[in-house]
């Protein structure tokens, strides 16, 4: 059974942080308020637990959850390098809505999905969320939602279609935005053998609380030309 905590309550938000906690120790899920949408997550560093939230989701290998993570230093311990032009994009937009894939760091001994050697990272902008992070560490998080269906925008409306697949709901009132965070895929940018002869570009995946726009100003001609990218809220939180 699973139990919902008001982390408006001061009492409930110590007793929901101290299960959250708990669960995802356990390989368990649970659900967190960000500054996009409510994200369902469990410990990155747990085969079964991630696979437990790709099923909770009904979601195949192929689509892998992308990680949140507390601060710039963990980012630079899950990835292979961070390049100079993201490191700009971190400084203007982190903590806030932009998940960015880049090659995963080969050492980790993680397994999230069908990932073809790399991560997708963000840094929630959410109180409540970055709090859990420092205390747990990375954590694989996707949109609060079964797919197909729209990212959940409060705790109430993750629990409808997650129910007792997860063990704890954190609820962080309606999410801030609504809009899910933007991804970007940087990985051109950490060249390696063939692929060093390729023009470097940084590609949107899908738009979202970060516009394209915006990108542009930090990248300038980086940045891939804009196209219609997938306009759908399902996955990254």
């Amino acid at each position: 059974m699973s139990t919902l905590f008001d982390c408006g309550d001061e009492a409930q938000l110590l007793a929901g942080m101290r299960h959250a906690r708990q669960a995802i120790a356990r390989g368990e899920l649970i659900v967190l308020p960000t500054d996009t949408v409510y994200g369902v997550a469990a410990d990155a560093f747990t085969p079964a637990a991630v696979q437990r939230l790709l099923d909770a989701k009904g979601r195949g290998r192929n689509q892998p959850p992308p990680v949140l993570v507390a601060g710039q230093s963990a980012l630079q311990a899950l990835v292979e390098e961070v390049p100079e032009p993201v490191q700009r994009l971190v400084d203007a937009f982190w903590p806030g809505g932009l998940t960015i894939v880049l090659p995963a760091q080969p050492s980790l001994s993680w397994d999230l999905g069908d990932t073809l050697g790399t991560v997708a990272v963000r840094m929630p902008d959410q109180r409540v969320a970055l709090e859990l992070l420092e205390e747990t560490g990375p954590l694989a998080v996707s949109s609060a939602n079964l797919t197909g269906r729209d990212a959940a925008v409060t705790a109430e409306g993750a629990q409808n279609m997650l129910g007792d697949s997860v063990a704890v709901y954190l609820d962080g009132g309606p999410s801030r935005t609504g809009v899910a965070s933007t991804i970007i895929d940087a990985t051109s940018l950490v060249r390696r053998g063939a692929d060093a002869a390729q023009e470097p570009r940084v590609r949107v995946l899908r738009e979202g609380a970060i516009s394209w726009e915006r990108l542009h100003d930090i990248l300038g001609d980086l940045l891939e030309e804009q196209k219609r990218p997938k306009d759908s809220a399902d996955g990254a939180a």
